[in-house]
């Protein structure tokens, strides 16, 4: 849901400072106001295109931020952390940037996107209806997601997506077995030998640090003894070795305790220090009972780092890289060995072709049966919003006879908006007014399988009036118990169902158009709903009227 909308400097828009609600809102305002500037700000947000004309006069760049709660879009939470974007939790906040010059900068979370991560983004977020925007409904992939979402049959259809991809792997390892076969052959051949040298060689993943570490000890053995017996004679078993020495010194400095204490430091440091070089003659005689020289292991040790350094140096890798190489090249034989099995491959591609065409079946009876209910419900919806002789179809092309990873058939709206007319794609049909009200129809009907928490219709209303836009009004009510709803609307009728309305108007001060957006309270609402009645001049009589509207909702 949008919480907040920050706009500076953008075409006649100084600062506004916006904050949102859930439910019904409407933007309403004398025309040529700002009305739709607010939307178009919003859809730079969203990775909309943008360039220097949005920069308003004398000023450096236009600013505009948009903070939204995705606690009920976890898997916009997922795609943040992958693509390490992720800010507070439950919120992401989306931030654009035009300077004068044209260049844009964008910001997910205060961190530096593309305008692709703020378009991908965006889908999650806001769906925008109106003539000059966007509109996912008139994606192939909107509307099968839409219709899957709506009859349910979102689960079936992800299933049939991996069944697809795991005959098509298939097909392509048999594929590349025919094809690559000899030179697998040789592959597998020169893998074989490679892993058997390495399996002899049985290098564990620590060894090689411990055989460099017990060689530098045998090589060094004699020397290591010759220096342990020296330090040992120097400290307890020569016969001026410092540890008696140490001793009596200490046992003289105790003895003239008695007759200054300021010895006592000096006395207690002696005897730590002779107690220090007592604990280095204990591990130096420990360490001398178990250091030897032993020519054979040191041969043996040798000869062990010899054969590692052989296969290192065959392989051109570090010693202690041997054992990942052999992980890799066991892993790569076992994937061969899964690929050479013509016969097994065959059947497990014809398998996977079954499961994949008995999932499609199934999902595509259960699209039929959606298509025709939901063509039906929209049908009647769009004839209640000043399309008497609209018609709604769901076609469902079949797709070639291999399929598709969305199933046997592609899903594709159609409409006519006149009698005796052959319905054809939704996007080649509708204008910018009827396509508006056809999505309006569609959304309010499928509100509850919709994936968009906000949406926003620019000028619904166009090209009707009297009891069909009240009509438009209750049916943007009903979709704002389901989701955020915001609308531009000319309508009194239209205004007047809405939870909160907010009027926009611009003023000119000291040679310099701004805008200003004001949150209205009931008094506020009635002299604007009676201003949208009235026009400029507004009566007692017009004043009644908007208030019995208000009071009807």
């Amino acid at each position: 849901m949008l919480r907040t909308l920050s706009i500076r400097d953008f075409v006649i828009v100084d600062s506004l400072e916006l904050e949102f609600h859930p439910g019904f809102t409407v933007l309403t305002g004398e025309t040529g106001a700002g009305k739709s500037i607010l939307i178009d700000a919003l859809a730079l947000t969203l990775g909309g295109r943008g360039d220097a004309a949005v920069v308003r006069a004398a000023c450096e760049r236009a600013d505009i931020s948009a903070e939204f709660d995705i606690q009920s879009l976890p898997e916009l939470a997922l795609w943040l952390r992958a693509s390490a974007l992720e800010g507070d939790p439950g919120t992401i906040l989306l931030r654009r940037i035009i300077d004068k010059n044209g260049r844009s900068r964008a910001f997910v979370n205060g961190r530096p996107a593309t305008l692709g991560q703020l378009r991908e983004a965006g889908e999650w977020l806001v769906d925008i209806h109106g003539q000059h925007a966007h509109q996912s409904l008139l994606k192939a992939d909107a509307q099968r997601v839409l219709l899957d979402a709506h009859a349910g049959l979102a689960p079936l259809a992800a299933e049939v997506a991996e069944a697809y991809r795991q005959w098509q792997k298939l097909g392509r390892a048999r594929a590349e077995y025919e094809t690559h076969a000899a030179q697998r052959n040789a592959e597998c051949e020169q893998l074989q030998w490679q892993a058997r040298e390495l399996e002899q060689l049985a290098l564990l993943p620590e060894e090689w640090e411990a055989v460099q570490s017990e060689h530098t000890r045998l090589a060094h053995a004699a020397g290591l003894i010759e220096g342990v017996r020296a330090a040992l004679e120097t400290l307890s078993e020569a016969d001026a070795a410092c540890l008696p020495l140490l001793a009596g010194a200490g046992t003289r400095l105790e003895a003239l305790l008695g007759y200054d204490a300021r010895l006592r430091e000096a006395s207690e440091l002696l005897r730590s220090g002779e107690a220090q070089v007592q604990e280095a003659v204990y591990a130096l005689r420990h360490y001398a009972d178990r250091v030897e020289l032993d020519p054979q292991r040191l041969a043996a040790v040798e000869a062990r780092m010899e054969a590692i350094h052989g296969s290192a140096r065959k392989f051109r890798l570090a010693p202690k890289e041997l054992p990942g190489h052999l992980r890799q090249l066991q892993a790569r034989l076992a994937e061969l060995e899964v690929a050479s099995n013509l016969e097994t491959l065959v059947i497990q591609e014809q398998q996977a072709r079954t499961r994949y065409f008995e999932l499609a079946g199934r999902l595509g009876t259960g699209r039929k049966k959606a298509a025709a209910k939901l063509g039906k419900e929209v049908t009647q919806a769009m004839q209640r919003l000043a399309m008497p002789d609209g018609r709604f179809e769901v076609a469902l092309n079949p797709c070639p006879p291999d399929g598709s990873l969305h199933g046997s058939e592609q899903i594709e709206f159609l409409v006519a908006a006149n009698p005796g007319v052959e319905a054809r794609a939704l996007a080649k049909v509708a204008s910018g007014g009827e396509l508006s009200r056809i999505s309006l129809a569609i959304q309010v009907i499928t509100s509850k399988a919709a994936l968009v928490p906000t949406m926003i219709f620019d000028e619904v209303d166009a090209g009707i009036g009297g009891g069909v836009a009240e009509i438009v009004g209750r049916q943007l009510k009903s979709l704002g118990q389901e989701r955020q709803v915001l609308c531009v609307t000319h309508l009194p009728q239209v205004a007047a169902q809405a939870d909160g309305q907010w009027s926009v108007s611009k003023f000119g001060i000291e040679g310099k158009v701004k805008t200003l957006v004001s949150v209205l309270d009931r008094k506020g609402r009635i002299e604007e709903v009676a201003r949208m009645l009235g026009g400029t001049e507004i009566t007692a009589t017009t004043r009644k009227h908007a208030a019995e509207m208000l009071s009807l909702r």
